[in-house]
């Protein structure tokens, strides 16, 4: 089994969780209320279900903290930020505070291509810049030393 495929349904669940936590922010229903709702309705074949439950229901539960872990790395209110690209930051930073046997650049470099396929024309760059940084700063044990940056923009 080469990587890709070791990593094929996380990033599969990623894909079904951006969609999950989009679809929580728009509605305000419950997690729980969705993820029944994916399972039910979604082809879930080749999701890792565990985890896209996990990124599901860690973002929505600690969404604030998130937000509050990430505004560091920004440049302008999380408010701001483009709707999509809060979904694709919300999982990559819960991901690098919580989900320590995700190698970073894996989950750096999932979040981008999920920015870079659902997000703004140069939302991946930014989602990039972002996590990068935070990957940094959070991970200081898999990251190399932080370079001096300035915020994302």
């Amino acid at each position: 089994m080469n990587d890709r495929q070791q990593f094929e349904p996380r990033s599969r669940a990623r894909r079904r969780a951006l969609q999950a936590i989009y679809q929580w922010q728009i509605t305000g229903q419950e997690a729980s209320e969705i993820i029944s709702q994916f399972l039910a309705v979604q082809d879930m074949s080749g999701v890792d279900t565990e985890h896209f439950e996990a990124l599901v229901r860690g973002v929505c539960a600690e969404k604030e903290a998130v937000d509050v872990e990430i505004q560091a790395f920004l440049d302008r209110p999380f408010n701001q930020v483009d709707l999509m690209e809060q979904v694709v930051l919300r999982i990559g930073a819960f991901e690098l505070l919580h989900c320590p046997e995700q190698p970073f650049r894996v989950v750096v470099d999932e979040c981008v291509d999920l920015a870079h396929r659902f997000g703004s024309e140069q939302g991946h760059a930014f989602v990039n810049a972002v996590l990068d940084k935070a990957a940094r700063a959070w991970r200081t044990n898999e990251a190399p030393a932080e370079q001096p940056t300035t915020p994302a923009g």
